[in-house]
């Protein structure tokens, strides 16, 4: 039985997730911001009788991190697994989105995850093990118009997951990413309002509003059509699973496609090309020095 904690627990991917994991046998701490939201997940596991803990957790106050996880610490005495999950989308061209509204895509989709994942590496290095797994988006490695503080968060992520991968890994700590299309989650629906085109925070006297309007209306019409989160929630037991040479997980045929296209390498070669570049594989191999034999 592994320790698992997961952000964003509330819906979607997360609490998809933690029922994956608990049926998996493991005990899932399911984080998330208003624990009040927890009501169907606990339904769930009363149900199952499955090993789920909820803590209260909000990703972009960083000065709580080290009280949740010292508290799971102690009366688990390890965490094997943190999932980066929690995250939000706002709809709009870059121009129209306020500075307030950009700093909080940013904040909660790449500081958050990063910071998180800072705060659990000391544990994770303390115990030689630990899989630290982001959930990323196909907008993290395609740029399209009308998602650019989303794109930039998730570019940042990719970034900077593949690069920690190699600081870690001396100390048997893995990174992955999963790459997800479109999927039945609240953070589509809450950008995707049915009563009306845009979002009521959407500037009406838009320049860019009839390029908004038709990606979001084409988003819509593909809705139906969106994927169930619980495949993702069961692709993370096997990542969680895997032996972390794999970085980029895509989750469905439309991220293969595109992971196909923008990547003609495979994991492994990009990273013997990183290692060669940066010449780091006396690091990852746990020497003191490049002259250590």
């Amino acid at each position: 039985m592994s320790t698992i904690v997961i952000t964003g627990c509330s819906s979607g991917f997360g609490l998809q997730a933690a029922l994956a994991f608990a049926r998996n046998g493991d005990k899932v701490y399911a984080t998330m911001r208003n624990p009040e939201r927890s009501k169907s997940l606990l339904a769930a596991a009363a149900t199952e009788n499955l090993n789920i803990h909820i803590k209260q957790l909000d990703v972009n106050k960083s000065d709580t991190y080290n009280a949740v996880f010292d508290e799971i610490i102690k009366e688990s005495n390890t965490i094997d697994v943190l999932v980066n999950n929690a995250g939000i989308l706002r709809a709009g061209a870059f121009e129209d989105l306020s500075e307030t509204m950009i700093r909080e895509v940013v904040e909660t989709n790449l500081f958050a995850p990063l910071f998180l994942s800072k705060a659990v590496l000391p544990y994770m290095r303390k115990q030689k093990s630990g899989y630290i797994i982001m959930i990323s988006s196909l907008s993290g490695i395609a740029g399209l118009p009308g998602d650019v503080a989303y794109t930039a968060a998730k570019f940042g992520l990719e970034g900077a997951t593949e690069a920690l991968r190699h600081e870690v890994d001396r100390w048997g700590i893995k990174m992955a990413l999963v790459e997800a299309g479109m999927y039945a989650t609240d953070i589509m629906s809450t950008s995707l309002p049915e009563e009306s085109v845009l979002p009521d925070y959407y500037p009406t006297d838009s320049a860019y509003r009839a390029l908004i309007e038709t990606n979001l209306q084409g988003m819509r019409q593909r809705m139906p059509d969106a994927l169930d989160p619980a495949i993702v929630g069961k692709l993370l037991v096997e990542i969680a699973n895997s032996d972390g040479k794999q970085l980029r997980w895509p989750a469905d045929e439309v991220a293969t496609m595109v992971l196909e296209k923008m990547f003609a390498q495979t994991d492994a070669e990009r990273d013997a090309f990183l290692r060669d570049v940066s010449g780091s594989d006396w690091w990852s191999a746990g020497k003191l020095s490049p002259d250590d034999k």
